[in-house]
């Protein structure tokens, strides 16, 4: 090989090596307490006897299946949303996490970070790809809106097994406070009904959709015999078994596309929910998602709770509680995301 084509590889070995190293040891976090079942919980069966299935271990009826993206910008508040579902279960060997990573993400380093820190956690982990999806989506207000792992959430019916009937969804910037199990039982009602979650009608529903899409009859008219309300799509109930019945991906991705033709909504994954969904899902009480901590989204200022009882506290918006944590001016919710924490930091790791 001659010596610059040499040197050209030492280096880009030698950087490669230096990457990995530091995508490695960034992050690390403490391992957590192991949960376990009360003496009244149900046992969960496998539904799967293909053994040769590497979906197998996940295949297990009656127990509360839990999705969730996951990637290295945000794994820190995804491992506080883990460690606060796990401890506050009833049941928490019941709990199967379903973790949805990019095509392109370090698979191998996610599942041993996991493992680090939750040893006895059932869970799988699926890549997305993200090629189609990426063609569909359109710049919103806030560029982190435009991942195209924010769009995952819908095309869970897809990614996930056949076997995963009913799933929770959960964004990463979240901790639960009560028994997920709780939220999964969520009763759905009609058969034609694919989703339950918190419904805010107080909202201004317009606020969601452009000029545009509000003086065109033929798109306004989407909402006629519905009592359409904002919810929001970080904390939802999915029956995945409708969903897939209704072909409801393709229905999102419709929207999608006339979006791109012509500006209809601002707002990233969410429009394409409620144009689908608004007006059509089972209600959930509010308290599953105390939204909007995060403050809004230009400059994430503190906000209060919601009036009335919490089960989920959920920083949607800009400011996160782990960064605004850092930089040592934090909102006085976030000290409630805090003990959920699991960071090793350097003083930890010293001592």
């Amino acid at each position: 090989m001659p010596k610059p084509l040499l040197f050209s590889f030492l280096f880009l070995s030698l950087s490669l090596l230096s990457n990995a190293t530091i995508l490695t040891l960034s992050q690390q976090f403490k391992e957590a307490p192991q949960f376990y079942n009360s003496p009244d919980c149900p046992s969960i069966t496998n539904t799967n006897t293909n053994n040769k299935n590497k979906n197998n271990d996940i295949c297990y009826d009656g127990a509360v299946h839990v999705a969730m993206t996951l990637d290295t910008q945000y794994i820190r508040g995804s491992m506080a949303a883990i460690l606060s579902v796990l401890q506050h279960s009833s049941c928490p060997e019941n709990n199967i996490f379903h973790f949805v990573t990019t095509a392109t993400a370090n698979a191998s380093l996610l599942r041993a970070t996991l493992s680090t820190s939750f040893p006895y956690l059932k869970f799988q982990i699926y890549p997305f790809d993200d090629t189609h999806v990426s063609g569909l989506i359109s710049t919103s207000i806030r560029s982190a809106l435009d991942c195209p792992l924010n769009y995952a959430r819908s095309y869970l019916p897809n990614i996930l097994p056949s076997c995963v009937r009913r799933v929770v969804y959960l964004d990463s910037d979240l901790v639960l406070v009560d028994d997920i199990a709780k939220l999964a039982a969520t009763p759905l009602g009609g058969d034609d009904t694919v989703l339950a979650a918190p419904e805010y009608c107080n909202a201004n529903f317009t606020y969601y959709f452009t000029l545009t899409f509000w003086s065109n009859p033929s798109l306004s008219l989407t909402f006629a015999n519905r009592k359409p309300c904002y919810f929001n799509t970080g904390v939802m109930v999915i029956d995945l078994d409708r969903w897939r019945a209704g072909d409801y991906t393709n229905k999102i991705e419709e929207w999608m596309e006339l979006q791109k033709r012509m500006r209809i909504y601002q707002l990233g994954s969410l429009p394409p929910f409620l144009l689908v969904f608004a007006g059509k899902i089972a209600p959930v009480d509010h308290k599953w998602n105390q939204h909007g901590l995060g403050g809004d989204n230009f400059r994430g200022l503190c906000r209060d709770l919601h009036p009335g009882p919490v089960s989920l506290l959920h920083w949607s918006g800009k400011g996160k509680p782990w960064a605004r944590l850092d930089a040592n001016r934090p909102c006085p919710l976030d000290a409630l995301w805090a003990p959920y924490d699991l960071l090793q930091t350097p003083f930890a790791l010293d001592s």
